[in-house]
Parts: structure tokens; sequence; C-alpha cells
């Protein structure tokens, strides 16, 4: 102690008195025999017994040094007897993986060379000791469930890119990814392992066994008979597989499953631990004893009231026990064996953390009493130690182990400082703490102890005809009522204990936004701020290039959650506080954030484009609406950015490798390997090929215009003062000037965006597989049930398979059902459900604000429209039935909202990129699928709805028409004729996952299956566009036309590319890609069709009037194209029958009915429900087209026709037809008939196609009588079908109107002489003279 200015000070390595040598006989302090007593007391000899206090040796601080020594030195192992090579191991300490020559591939290792990632298709590594002789274990944690094989191997074991660990005669190995052993050979052994196990793997030299253990259970002998004697040695060793990922603990740190008589591999450091312990002894002690000076005696107290008053003597007792305690506190292995369960100990009375203040006060004890780099260290491996715990802790029933690490990590974040230091250095940048807001699922529901927690298990047992699930069935037994109601108490069980582990991860997350804490420094919430956007940054800017750095998805799903949630709760805490902003309901983020620069989007897509090009070209407008001046050289440096891209791009298609031995590379996977260190090592046996670039491997710094790095802002740069706005700077006029929250709050929730469009939403997706499998066994095990019914009694056998059977479906049920429980707890209950829904609520409001802003709107994040979309479908698709969306708060008024922002930006002309564009129109094309969406759409202005409907009729060049197409027929289904299915009558036989239409678009085949939901009100605004824009409606139609021409001929082209590959005597496999684009193409022509006969029913007069432009051109090239399909699909024995009755999967949508039903549409509205001289103008149209045949009208109702008749009957002379009728009796094979089709086409339908083919007959006999012939020479030149009927002028040439209308549409230059035509007048021939 010395003294400075009359205050008493400690020294931090020196803690003897200054003044002992002055006043040997005094401490200053207590007396001498009080002094005595206490350090007896705290410091307690284990040599000496019981001894009465009298005859004790006086002990003062000026002794307590020595005295301390010799206390931690009592029973340590002379240094002679201290043997580093134990027997049977060879090898050096500590224990690592052989990053120089024990490796095959190519490996990510961290820096503490524990841990490897697999970077190529299957890389081996083995470790730096061996043992020959003796029993020996080390463990594995497994980070990755992928295929992976771990054990031993000896030197002589030779690895490549097919064969690891256990495929060569001197290794062995388990694989719990495949559940199997490896030597050689393979058989089937141990149990499936998950992410966040443990593997035990035990060799004993002396019997020659290997055994493995999972989780601390032992699997069983493995392996017996192992090679054993000279020149023999096993080496730890595994194998992986790229992207798989494990971390080996040697003996570093305790063994988390130690075995009887195994031996880590690496010696813990006895010596170090016996003193630790000693130590901690003396603190307790400490913490446990008083000093009661009045009556000159030692006090016991509880330790958990102890309280740092700086009371002198017992501030030097704790520096003399820090002064050897400190330093060892430095090294993983005793923190975590002897530190961290101190700390847990304390905990372990249960109450809330609150209650056990001690940790605090041990907590201020290390920062005065530890070097600064100490405490650093110390901290650091006490949070990785519980980030390990808590990741490959067990699930037990009452997730009593996750629960407890959480409660001290709660517990250490409490305290200040503590907390800012972890959150500047460690929990972001190595620990990456998002792992203790993650909950693992059990893949093994016994172990975990679900069948405890939910004994009754339950499934859906009632279907209607198409496979779905009855949400409520009616005829549900009182046993299966039973069964449910105690499945759903299981759930709720579940459901409460997996709220107490999210409750304390939020306490967490509200600890790291505590804004408040201002008095060391910076408040923690803008340090986690600045964190939590750069941990954001590596896991945007490696999407698509080096996979194997991202946050794992699982993990960003619950982290998402738990932020919201402490988030919303700081936002309504400050609401509380200032009345006259936002509640978090409300919240939205403001349009500035998105460009003036003070948030960084790490060259994330805008909605405009690029941001360089953004501010180019809008910078007259942010000065003028939002005040902010783009300065010149800015511009000028963001045009040298996007110069660079080329070099950029050429860099990134050089070999992986090679960059990454460059160092280019940052830690390939942050969470994958559980050391939890910086990667930098990349191991690669073919390092030679990639180190020869033509250029230097690091890239050279980009020049990046920044307001502010993020690591450099501050709280005044977030929140803004004196008239600063802070992150609002550059506020719209159309923005209201109100405050909303914390500005630092309003960048977490567009981070929280940001989270939900990395990955969130794809995960979301990924887990909906296990309700799917439910499904899929319970109506497996109803069909088998029903099997059993029916089988008959002396079919003995059968009915012993089928028992069989059902007993297996019925165990699989049983395991995921409960697995599924745990899922809709911790990812689809009620309160995620409505987390995902207030995200969603907050981008439509953004969007709103955003699109207030005008030409401003173009600087708005893409991912803000893709999370609006696909928060909504995860709503519908991924949380539904099990929660019902009707029940959210305002449901109907957001959909509406969202709907008005589908409808207004799918075709906005401020939005550029084409991915985002064709996502609006699908999502579009979704929303009206459904009744209810479909609803929200018919609710928006009606000035939206008719623009809407005008930009999905704009003309189908140049842009993504299909889509459009698929709106405007789900508008129409339901009206149209024989067009009420929900699914294709011959898709009925199979079951529903076998039926893959339609082949339009993956993303709608849910929507595909709903049923009709015709729009009348968006049919009668494209009835009134479509009448009165006379120009709009023929463009519209002939796109339509030129379309079904293409769809339809591409279709026809590929069936017979298929045809002729089937009928080829050698066996061959036709591309499951061709297929897919066949039946696409299909289903467009279908769809095409169904668009014709809504705009032939809805505006008839396009076609039937010849008073409008093209009316006459479209309806013969109308009747053109249905004259072209009918003759294709309907003729005997034709290439369509052929391929149909093929029934090759994925062209199970090509059939007779919707393609024939669809035209028969069109045909019964021009020719059976117009007035007369619309009904006479078809006829004569249809007629006299070359391709008519009647038989393929008298098709549709199965009857044969006569195809040599009626066709030459109604044709010209020199007609040649395009699809030859085929020859052949039509009794061979079954017709195709609208009667076979009663559940689908009314009676009334019927008579309308009979009414059509008498009208038609008659009408051909007529036309047939009244036909003069024609001379070839009057015949049009271009298509020979028609008379010549108009002149071209100025060049004279001459063709029927027909087709040099159809030209004219598209081209201006006459067909013989290319001269521009400036007019077509009627040609009629002269009389002859």
């Amino acid at each position: 102690m010395s003294t400075k200015g009359g205050v008493t000070a400690l020294t931090r390595r020196n803690y003897r008195l200054a003044s002992d040598v002055d006043k040997p006989r005094s401490t200053g302090i207590v007396n001498e025999k009080l002094l005595s007593d206490y350090l007896h007391h705290v410091f307690p000899s284990t040599k000496q017994g019981p001894t009465v206090a009298s005859l004790r040796k006086p002990l003062g601080f000026q002794d307590l040094g020595s005295h301390l020594e010799k206390l931690l030195a009592e029973g340590e192992a002379p240094e002679a007897l201290r043997d580093p090579f134990a027997e049977g191991r060879l090898g050096p300490q500590p224990v690592v993986l052989d990053h120089t020559s024990g490796f095959e591939g190519l490996l990510f290792v961290d820096d503490d060379l524990l841990g490897v990632i697999g970077h190529s298709n299957f890389s081996s590594i083995r470790a730096t000791t061996c043992v020959f002789k003796g029993k020996w274990a080390y463990e594995v944690l497994i980070s990755s469930q992928g295929l992976m094989q771990i054990g031993w191997c000896t030197l002589s074991c030779r690895f490549n890119q097919e064969e690891g660990v256990g495929d060569t005669p001197d290794s062995y190995a388990y694989d719990g990814n495949r559940v199997r052993k490896w030597n050689v050979t393979t058989t089937n052994y141990g149990k499936s392992w998950a992410a966040g196990d443990i593997v035990s793997c035990l060799i004993d030299l002396d019997e020659g066994t290997i055994t493995f253990c999972l989780n601390g259970q032992s699997l069983g002998t493995a392996f017996g008979g192992i090679k054993t004697g000279p020149g023999v040695a096993y080496f730890p060793a595994i194998s992986l597989s790229f992207k798989e990922s494990v971390a080996f603990n040697f003996g570093s740190r305790p063994l988390r499953y130690p075995a009887d008589g195994y031996l880590p591999l690496q010696d813990p450091p006895t010596a170090d631990l016996l003193k630790a312990h000693r130590l901690l002894g003396c603190i307790k002690n400490v913490l446990s004893t008083s000093i009661d000076a009045q009556d000159e005696k030692l006090l016991e107290k509880d330790s958990a009231a102890w309280r740092l008053h700086g009371e002198p003597t017992v501030l030097i007792a704790l520096a003399h026990i820090f002064n050897h305690f400190a330093p060892l506190m430095c090294k993983v292995y005793l923190v975590e064996d002897v530190l961290m369960n101190f700390l847990l100990g304390i905990l372990e009375g249960g109450g809330s953390v609150d209650e056990h203040p001690l940790i605090q006060q041990l907590l201020d004890l290390f920062w005065l009493l530890m070097e600064d780099h100490e405490v650093n260290e110390c901290l650091k491996q006490l949070m990785m130690s519980l980030l390990r715990a808590y990741r490959f802790s067990p699930i037990i029933p009452d997730l009593g182990f996750q629960i407890h690490y959480l409660r001290l990590t709660t517990a250490i974040l409490r305290h200040e400082k503590s907390r800012k230091y972890l959150l500047n250095n460690v929990t972001f940048d190595v620990l990456r703490s998002v792992v203790f807001f993650y909950i693992k699922t059990p893949l093994r529901v016994k172990e975990a102890g679900l069948e405890e927690l939910i004994p009754t298990t339950w499934w859906p047992t009632h279907f209607d005809k198409e496979g779905k699930d009855e949400r409520e069935p009616k005829d549900e037994s009182s046993d299966e009522r039973l069964r449910r109601r105690a499945y759903e108490r299981g759930c709720q069980r579940l459901k409460k204990r997996i709220e107490v582990v999210e409750d304390l991860q939020v306490q967490i997350l509200k600890l790291l936004l505590n804004n408040k804490d201002k008095t060391t420094g910076e408040a923690s919430r803008y340090i986690f701020l600045n964190k939590f956007r750069k941990f954001l940054q590596e896991n945007a800017s490696n999407r698509g290039q080096h996979p194997t750095a991202l946050c794992p998805p699982e993990y960003m799903v619950c982290f998402l959650h738990r932020l919201i949630t402490a988030v919303r709760s700081s936002w309504d805490e400050g609401s509380r506080k200032f009345p006259s902003s936002l509640s978090s309901e409300d919240a939205y983020v403001p349009p500035q954030l998105f460009y003036n620069g003070k948030v960084d989007y790490f060259d994330l897509q805008r909605l405009g484009g690029l941001l360089s090009h953004l501010k180019k070209t809008l910078k007259d407008d942010l000065a003028s609406k939002a005040n902010i001046v783009i300065d010149p050289a800015e511009i000028q440096a963001a045009s040298m950015d996007d110069l660079d891209e080329d070099e950029e791009s050429g860099a990134a298609q050089r070999p992986f490798g090679a960059a990454a031995m460059g160092g280019a590379l940052a830690r390939p996977s942050w969470l994958s390997s559980p050391t939890l260190g910086r990667a930098n090592r990349f191991l690669s046996t073919a390092a030679v090929s990639l180190m020869t670039p033509r250029r230097p491997l690091s890239q050279p710094e980009k020049v990046k215009v920044r307001t502010l790095a993020v690591e450099q802002r501050t709280e005044e740069d977030i929140e803004g003062s004196h008239g600063n706005d802070g992150l609002l700077l550059g506020r719209p006029q159309e923005e209201p000037d109100q405050p909303i929250a914390d500005k630092s709050l309003l960048e977490i929730v567009d981070g929280i965006v940001m989270m939900y469009n990395l990955s969130v939403h794809q995960q979301l997706g990924k887990m909906v597989v296990v309700a799917d499998e439910v499904h899929e066994y319970a109506v497996a095990l109803k069909d088998t049930e029903e099997k059993i019914a029916r089988c008959p009694a002396r079919r003995a056998d059968i009915l012993e398979e089928l028992h069989k059977s059902q007993k297996v479906f019925a165990e699989k049920l049983n395991h995921l059902s409960r697995r599924l429980a745990w899922i809709n707890a911790t990812i689809y209950s009620k309160e995620k459900m409505l987390d995902v829904y207030w995200l969603l609520c907050v981008c439509i409001r953004t969007i709103e604000h955003a699109d207030n802003t005008a030409s401003l709107f173009a600087f708005t994040p893409e991912f803000y429209l893709n999370v609006a979309m696909n928060a909504y479908s995860a709503l519908k698709n991924y949380f539904s039935p099990a929660n019902s969306m009707d029940e959210l708060p305002g449901y109907e008024e957001t959909l509406t909202q969202l709907a008005a922002i589908l409808a207004k930006h799918f075709a906005d002309p401020r939005i550029v990129g084409t991915d985002i564009k064709d996502s609006l129109m699908q999502a579009l094309a979704s929303y009206v699928c459904y009744p209810q969406s479909l609803r929200a759409v018919e609710r928006i202005p009606e000035e939206q709805r008719v623009a809407m409907m005008r930009n999905l009729l704009a003309p189908y060049e140049q842009r993504p028409w299909a889509q459009t197409n698929w709106i405007l027929v789900r508008l129409w289904r339901g009206c149209g004729f024989g067009y009420r299915y929900t699914r294709l009558p011959h898709l009925l036989k199979t079951k529903p996952e076998d039926a893959n239409l339609p082949s339009l678009q993956r993303d709608l085949s849910i929507a595909s299956f709903q049923k009709p939901c015709p729009s009348l009100l968006l049919q009668r605004h494209m009835a009134e566009l479509l009448s009165l824009d006379k120009d709009m409606a023929a463009s519209f139609l002939n796109s339509v036309l030129n379309q079904l021409n293409w769809a339809f001929s591409e279709f026809i082209g590929m069936i017979q590319e298929i045809q002729q590959a089937a009928e080829r005597p050698e066996r061959n496999f036709v591309d499951t890609r061709q297929l897919k684009v066949c039946a696409t193409c299909f289903d467009l022509s279908v769809s095409l069709l169904r668009v014709l006969e809504m705009t032939v029913s809805l505006v008839p007069e396009i076609f039937l009037d010849w008073t409008r432009p093209s009316a006459e051109l479209l309806l013969r090239r109308l009747a053109q194209l249905l004259n072209q399909v009918l003759n294709r699909v309907t003729a005997e024995k034709n290439l369509f029958d052929r391929v149909v009755n093929l029934r090759l999967p994925g062209l199970e949508s090509v059939d007779h009915y919707p393609i024939l039903v669809a035209v028969t549409g069109i045909l019964v509205r021009v020719l059976v429900d117009g007035d007369a001289q619309g009904t006479s103008r078809a006829a004569s149209v249809l007629l006299s087209d070359p391709c008519f045949q009647l038989h393929s009208i008298q098709h549709l109702l199965g009857e044969p026709g006569d195809s040599s008749g009626s066709s030459a009957a109604c044709r010209p002379a020199a007609a040649a037809p395009l699809a030859p009728a085929a020859a052949g009796s039509s009794s061979e094979r079954k017709h195709f008939s609208l009667h076979a089709y009663a559940d689908y086409i009314s009676l009334e339908e019927k008579q309308k196609v009979e009414d059509m083919l008498e009208f038609l007959t008659e009408e051909s006999k007529q036309a047939a009588a009244s036909t003069a012939p024609t001379s070839e020479e009057d015949l049009c030149p271009i298509c020979y079908a028609h008379s010549i009927s108009a002149v071209f002028r100025p060049c004279s040439h001459k063709s029927c109107k027909a087709c040099i209308n159809q030209h004219l549409m598209n081209n201006k230059d006459c067909f013989f002489c290319k001269a521009t035509i400036t007019g077509v007048e009627d040609y009629s021939k002269p009389p002859p003279s």
C-alpha cells in the first residue's frame, strides 16, 4: 500500500504494506490478534490439523504473501516427478489439429486449431498427437448435422476427395448422419446426431476396442480387435463434406462427458487447477466472514449479502488473493471449471437474477483488483464458455441447462462496465451472441423428454376428397376429441417452458438496448446498434459468395423474434414518456434514412437502381425536396466505384482458393465452428495450382463515400442534438413533423426488416416440412387402416404386412407430432405470428411514406417490398391453419393496404429491377387467388383499380406477360365455360402431391388449388377499358393472339420430340426440364385461351363490331388459331392423343379437357350467345378459314363426324389443310366427350354446344352450296386462302385484307418490294372485257 496526497492506494502487483518495515507490529486497520484470526480463517492451511487459536503463529499482512505461497504449494507435485509425456502417448502439448501436413482437401481451420470447416467434397484432417497404449478419449462438438466420419486413423492411412476416415483398413469412424460405422465396410450403428450434440470418441488400446458416445450415452462397442502393437499408433481424425463443421476438445477444456478410466489426450492443468480451487476457497471465506471490530470477533454471514464497502482489511486480503488468482483466470480450462461453476452455484437457489447481487459485487471486484487485460480475457473466456455450454447442452423436459446458463449470462450483462466491454469486443466480434437467442429443436424426442411433457399424441384423421385436412371435422369421435385436447394441453405445457427461456433471452437484449447507462462512456444501445449493422453487413455481403460466412438461418429466426420483442418494449417505454410520439403499433421507418447517407445499406439494391446512379440523376430532387446537396466529388467517387465493378467481377471468377490463400477472406464461418475464434488458416492440398494469379491477390481498397463509418458513429451522430436531426436529416415536406421514436430504435427496426429478408423467411418455409410429413404419414396411416378393414380374413399374410405398416406409421407419427409441437411453440406460435404481422405492417407504412416522396421513392431499398410480400406469404402459408389470420388485429385493413401497394407498384416506372418487378407481379397473381385477399383488391380506391387493370391490359411484348395473363385468368375463373373446377378432372384420381399443376409458376402452385373466386368488379373495369380505348384493345388482343400462336406452336414441337423419343427402340429418357417446359407451354396456351374467352364474353364488339378498327382482322386471327388448336387436339390417333396416353411425369396437366373447353367457351360465345349479325359474321369467318373442319366440333360431343366431306365442302380448291385428318375407325378408342363431365359442365352449357354444332352444320352446307370456284390467279399470293381484296399504295402490289392488316400491325414495308406502304385501298377484280 502506498500513500499519495494522504489517500491510501493499492498497487497492482505488490500488495505488501509500504510501512511494514517501520511498524512491524501494527496493522493500522484492526488489532493484531483480530487480524491474525481473520487471516488464518480466510487462508487456512491444509496441513495443519485443528489447533487452538492461541497456539497458532500470529499472521499479519507482512507475512501473508509468504504464507499464501506456501499454502498454494501444498500438495503440488515436485518438478522432477512431473512427466510431460504420459505413457502411451506421443506428440506435442497442447494437442491441436495438424494444419501443416496432416490433412487432405480444402479446409478452414480456426486460430486455436481446434475448429474445422470442410470446403471441398470430402476433406480430412488429423490431430498432432497419437496414442499407442492405454485408454484415451476426446470430444467432438457437432455444429452441423451433415455428412461426417469421426474417429481414429494411423499414420499410414491415405485419404482423398472420395475416401476418408473409416474408408481405409486402419481407420475407424462413426457417421451419425447416416447412422453407420465405417472400417472399409459399413454397418448400422448408433443414433443420428444433430447440431448441438457432443460425440465422445473412446479408444482402449489394451483391449483393442473403439467406442463412441453421444451426449454421454454409450452407443456400444463399435469395433473390437483393432490392430495394435509396435509401430501402430492412432490419431484422432475426421472427414467432412462441404460446409460441415465441428470443434474438437482434446482436453484444453474440461470434457463435458468424461468416461471412467479414459484420459483426455491433453493433460489438464492439475497444478493450476489446485491453486485456483484453493484461491476460490479463500474468496468464499472472505465473502462469508465479517469483522466485528467492537466485540473483536469474527462473524459468519450469508455470502449472498456481501458488499464491497471498501474495508481496508478485506480489500488487502482480497488483493493478495487476486495477485495469484487473476493470472489463472486468463486460462480457458480454469475459467470453465472453476469460475463458471462458482458463479453458476450462486444462482442455483432460484429466484430472479436481481435477487443475486453478489455477481455484480464480484465483477466490481474483478475490475478493481485485476489488470485490464486480465479482466478482459477472463470475461471473454467466461462468455465463450457459457456460449459453448448453452449451445451444446442436451434438451431436457424443463430446459434446465439452457435456463441455468442464460441466467448467468444475464447476471454478467447486468454489470455495466462488463456489458460494454463485451459489447465492444466480444459479443459480435468474437462470440456472436445470437447463439444465446437460439433454442435448438430436438431431433430425438425421447431423450428431450417430450414423451413426458406430451404423453398423448394426435394428428389429423379427417381429409376431404382432395386430401386436405378438415379443420373442424363434424364427425370427430369422443375419443379423438379427448386425444386432441390432451395433445393441446401437452403443447401448452411445452410452450410455457419454452417461454421461460425466451423471456430470459429478451432480458439479455433489453440490457443491450439500454440507452441510459452513460456513466462509463457511450450507452450500450449505440454500441449494440453499430455492431448489429456490421453483423448485417457481413451476412448481406457474403450471400452467394461465401455461404459458410453466413449466420445460420435457424439462429436468425430466433434472434429476430427476441429482438422485435425487446425493441417494441423499449419503443413503448419511450412513447409513454413522450405521448406525442408514436407507439410501436404504428412504427415505420422514415424515408429520409434511405437517401441522407446516415445509414449504410452495403450496396444493396434500391428500387430505382444503384445508389450512385440515383445520386447523379436525382440530385436536383434531393436538393429541392430534402435540402440535401450532393458533393460533386462524391458523385465522381461513386462513378469510380461503378467503373471498378468489372475488375471486381473478374477477381470473383478467379479460383476461390487463391483469394483465400491471399488472406483476402475474413473468417469463413463465425458460427459453424464452436471454438468461435477467427479462422484465418485456409488449408488446401491443391495450393500450388491456386497460387499463380496474374494480379496481386489483395484487392485495392475501393473508394467508398460514406457520411461516417459504422464503427465511428456516436450517440450524437445517431440521435442528433441542437438542431441536428441525426439519422432523420433531410425530412421531405410530405413527411409529418412529429417525433416517431428514438432514432436508434428506427435504425434497429430497419435492420430487423433487412434480417428477415436475408434468411428468416427462407427458414420459416423450410420448417413447414415437418407439418407436411405429419400430413403425409397421417394420410398413409388412414389408407392402411382402410385396407385392413377391407382385407379378407383368409389373407393372413397380407393382413400381417398391413399391421406392420400400421405400426411403423403410428410410431413415426408419434415422433413427428411431438417434434411438431416443439416447432409450433418455438417458430409458429401465435406470438411469433404477431411478430411477423407487425413486421408486415411496418413495411407497409414505410412504403406508403416513401411513396409520398414522389421521385425519392426510388431510394427505398428493394428488401422493404420483398419483406412485405414474403411476410404476408408466411402468414398465409406457414402459420395457418394452426393460427387463424382473421384473428390478427386490423387484418382486413392491412390486406387492403398491401393490395394497394401491389396494384400500384407492379408497373411503377420508378422501380427498375427486373427481379423485384417479377416478385410484385407474382405476389399480385397469388393475391387474386384467394377470396379474402381478392376482396381486399376490390376495396382499394376505384382510381387505383382502374389503373391496375390498364397496366394489366398493356401489350404483352417486351415484359413478363405470363404472370399478367395468370392474373387475368384468375379474375375470370369461375365464369368461363366449364371453368369452375379446383383441380382438373383427370387429376382427381391422383394424390394432390403427385399433381404438378400448374407448371406456370411453382410459387403459385398452392394458389392454383384454391376454389374459383372471380371478380365481377374488376371484370367490369376491364370491359370498360377495352370498350372505350379501341387502340389499347386492338394492341392487347393482337399481343395475346401472338403469344397464343407461339405457345401452342412450341408445345406441338415439343410433344413431337417427346413422341419421337418414346418410339425409339433403345431405352432412353426424356429430359425432365424439357417436360416441364412442354407442360408450361400447354398451361400458357390454356390460360391465353381463357383470357380470349373472357374478352369475347365481356366485350364481344371488339371482334364482332366491324366498324371498330382491326375487328375483322382480330376475328379472322382468332378463328385461325381456334381451328388449328381444334385440329391438333381432336384428330383421331393424333400426336396429342399419343403423348397424353403416355402419362409422363411432369406432363400431368396436359389433357383434352382444359384446352377443349377453353376453345368451346370462345366458340359458344361468338356463335350462340351473340346477336344475329355477330353470330353470322363469326360463322362466316370461321367457315371461310381453310383449316376449319366440322368433325373437330363434332368431336366435342363424342360424335365421330365425317372428316372427308365436311372440310372439303367448305374449302377453296387450292387450299391445303395444315393438319390433315387421321384415318382409321373411331371405334378403336374411346372418344373425348363433354357428356362425360357432368360434374363440370352444366346442362345449359351442353345444350349450347349442341346448338352451336347444329348451327355450324347448317351454315357449312349453305357455304358449300354457294361457294363459286376461284381461279388460282385471283387468290392472295401470301395465304392462298382468300381472294385478293386490297391494293397497296404507292407500289400497287396486292393481297387479301387479312394478310395486309395483320402485317401492318408490326411492319410498314411491302411484302414484295419493301417500299413503305402509305395506304391500302379496296380492290375488286374488273369484269372480263
